[in-house]
């Protein structure tokens, strides 16, 4: 297969694909709007942070799968690829660690107020007396909204920390709480009132966006932290501004709304990161063991592309199907005779909406399932079982 990797990716890995018997193009210097015209007859794209739209998708006549570099899929146009028959597939849990430090690293500079301090101290300002003034974390509450992999991994190191910590998310219940060691919140407004300090682990869906707006900021305590690496997508950045100045939170973020795509760019927030307490551009899981993690994990997607057809980690196939029957047809195992079966159920009208097709020992005889989307007339199902080498027929 022909492989292009728009972002950059460690050797390690560009080797391990070609050694699968790929060839590989890296261009990890391509923006967003040069990808369409750069995909040419690529089978599979692997990015990182440059976005995938829909004109990429639309030019990539050869294109089979999209590797997310990573653990968010909100870069690529996922509703474009799932209308072209294109897997899209992530690497989730492997920059776990790599964003949870930085959470706890972003948590300890804003209630030091490392950033202002050593902006300071570059400036040439010895300010002992300004920043000898800090709370400290240990018997603190910090808050987590989102009990993914990282929520837990910042929950692990808050309590190494001696914190409490408080939590919610739609899948945490009191039971799984205090299995954690936590305190559970029914809502994300009971975190807000309850914490010393939040920090953020959401993904970026509809349900997700804003979830950190006016009254939610209105609900957190004078002065506490808020700490952003998820996605900038979860914060009403204008409440944010506000409440930086109402309620003289500190705020310590690693992600934005409509942040730039790729390595290098103009930031246009400039003037609102100027009021936060720690910011860094989007850094999260970029270390260097989390990119070997991630792109090992690349790699491992494709060769089982390559091996199986059907990659893992796949994250734009329909959960519900619109099926409503099954079919099963045991039958000798020979050319065509699948084919027959699906010729009537065409000229049934009948849609097939999944398949399976499993052999027996001995290579005989097989078995397959096709979940439909209406069921088969009487007169079709005799049809069927009237074939040459049909064994039976049945709904189920």
């Amino acid at each position: 297969m022909k492989i292009l990797i728009a972002d950059k990716m460690s050797k390690t890995a560009l080797s391990a694909l070609e050694a699968l018997g790929h060839q590989v193009v890296s261009n990890p210097d391509l923006k967003a709007e040069e990808l369409p015209g750069a995909i040419g007859d690529a089978e599979v794209l692997i990015v990182r942070s440059t976005k995938v739209i829909a004109a990429t998708i639309e030019a990539g006549k050869s294109l089979s799968l999209i590797i997310r570099a990573g653990a968010g899929v909100n870069t690529i146009d996922l509703a474009k690829a799932s209308e072209c028959g294109i897997y899209v597939t992530n690497c989730p849990g492997k920059n776990t660690e790599a964003v949870a430090e930085l959470a706890i690293g972003l948590l300890i500079s804003a209630d030091r107020r490392i950033a202002d301090a050593t902006a300071d101290l570059r400036s040439g300002k010895w300010r002992k007396k300004e920043y000898g003034k800090a709370a400290g974390l240990k018997g603190r509450t910090l808050g987590i909204l989102g009990t993914g992999n990282i929520g837990k991994a910042v929950i692990r190191r808050a309590q190494a920390l001696e914190m409490e910590v408080v939590a919610w998310s739609r899948s945490l219940t009191p039971e799984k709480a205090a299995e954690l060691g936590i305190g559970y919140c029914a809502t994300p407004l009971d975190v807000a009132k309850a914490a010393d300090a939040v920090s953020l682990h959401l993904a970026a869906k509809p349900e997700t966006k804003g979830l950190v707006n006016a009254e939610f900021l209105a609900a957190m305590k004078d002065g506490a932290i808020l700490v952003n690496t998820a996605r900038g997508e979860v914060v009403d950045w204008a409440a944010l501004a506000d409440a930086v100045a109402s309620k003289k939170l500190r705020v310590a973020t690693d992600v934005y709304a409509g942040e730039p795509a790729g390595g290098e760019a103009p930031f246009e927030q400039a003037e609102l990161a100027a009021k936060f307490a720690a910011c860094t551009p989007h850094v999260g899981a970029s270390t260097d063991q989390a990119s070997e993690a991630i792109a090992a994990e690349a790699v491992r997607i494709v060769k089982v592309f390559q091996e199986t057809g059907t990659p893992p980690n796949v994250v734009n196939i329909r959960t519900k199907t619109a099926a409503v029957i099954n079919l099963v047809v045991r039958h000798y195992n020979k050319v065509g005779v699948i084919a027959s079966v699906l010729v009537l159920l065409r000229e049934a009208g009948v849609n097939i909406e999944e398949m399976e097709n499993l052999v027996f020992e001995g290579g005989t005889a097989a078995c397959c399932t096709l979940k439909l989307d209406q069921k088969p007339s009487p007169e079709t199902i005799a049809k069927i079982e009237a074939g040459e080498n049909i064994i039976s027929a049945s709904l189920k």
